[in-house]
């Protein structure tokens, strides 16, 4: 058992990314002088398990991407350390010659550096931004066999019992975890974190009753809920989503200000040539921007996105300075 204390407004992703302008951006790359780039297989690191909704939507993506390249584009699962070990292994990979790609995120990017003392790289001096991909909100979602109809029925039960209601998470420092302890504070209650190693062996266990309610991904859920497996009880956005519309807000079902919203894109080793960035950068937007690939996965809760390399360094930067000062402020640790 975890006990966290948080207190601050979450950084909302997608407010911080209308703000710099980075939902769907038409861009235009003119990539010369990349040697034929590329000229062999590449490699998409994927720092999270195989089954999860990162590697869902990465290797839909690396399919269509080695489409457009002419090469194909391989996942390599290296889940651990909450994301830090397969990152690692991107952040370091020599050459930088852009044959291995990271699928990085806020938790990866932003939230980790300032919860590890070590992580085995630095996101803003070893990575190199290429695009963002997609976004997804957290949501809370609870085991069909638990009495919890409503966010209300939660918070009822966890003042009534404080300290003795369980929920689980992805591991310490996830923005799923970030999302619980973002609750208790809006709330005033008082849970129990489980974190795991990754999110589907948490949601597999909240499916089987071992712990009654986790805080997720969208897209995890989704087909779940249809299938009256489990319940979702809020969305944890500024807005209700288009795959479950029925499902409300926190601020609607009677919490305000929990907002947690994780954004993903792809990056390359720092020092990777213009040229192969540019080159990437244009296929993968292509690829973001097809409808065909879109609406499939808008249809899963997925938010596709796409950006230029300097918009999406922008916002890593702006985002990784926020929460350091959050984590610094709040006195965050891991254990």
């Amino acid at each position: 058992m975890h006990r966290r204390r948080l207190f601050h407004r979450s950084i909302l992703a997608a407010a911080s990314l209308a703000a710099c302008g980075l939902l769907s951006l038409p861009v235009t790359a003119h990539a010369q002088g990349d040697a034929g780039y590329p000229k062999k297989p590449i490699t998409l690191v994927v720092p999270y398990p195989a089954g999860g909704v990162a590697d869902q939507f990465a290797r839909a993506f690396a399919t269509a991407l080695g489409e457009r390249l002419g090469q194909p584009v391989v996942i390599d699962n290296r889940a651990g350390a909450n994301g830090n070990i397969g990152s690692a292994l991107a952040a370091r990979q020599q050459p930088a010659d852009g044959y291995t790609l990271l699928l990085g995120s806020t938790s990866t990017l932003a939230i980790n550096p300032h919860l590890y003392a070590s992580m085995g790289y630095d996101p803003l001096k070893d990575l190199q931004p290429v695009t963002l991909t997609h976004q997804m909100p957290n949501v809370l979602l609870v085991g069909a066999q638990t009495p919890y109809k409503t966010v209300a029925d939660v918070v009822a039960a966890a003042k009534a019992q404080p300290g003795r209601i369980d929920y689980g998470s992805a591991g310490n420092g996830n923005t799923m975890h970030l999302a619980g302890v973002l609750f208790e504070r809006r709330s005033g209650t008082q849970l129990v974190h489980v974190p795991y190693k990754g999110g589907p062996p948490a949601l597999m266990d909240v499916l089987a009753g071992q712990i009654p309610m986790m805080f997720n991904n969208l897209p995890a859920v989704v087909t779940y809920k249809s299938a009256n497996k489990l319940r979702v009880l809020a969305v944890a956005d500024t807005k209700r989503s288009a795959v479950l519309p029925d499902v409300p807000t926190f601020a609607e079902a009677g919490v305000p200000d929990v907002v947690s919203v994780v954004w993903n894109g792809i990056l390359v080793r720092r020092g990777t040539p213009q040229p192969i960035v540019d080159r990437l950068n244009k296929e993968m937007v292509a690829v973001l921007q097809a409808p065909a690939f879109r609406k499939p996965l808008e249809q899963q809760g997925y938010e596709v996105l796409s950006s230029t390399p300097a918009q999406f360094e922008a916002l890593l930067k702006k985002d990784h300075a926020a929460m350091g000062r959050l984590v610094k402020e709040a006195g965050i640790k891991l254990d």
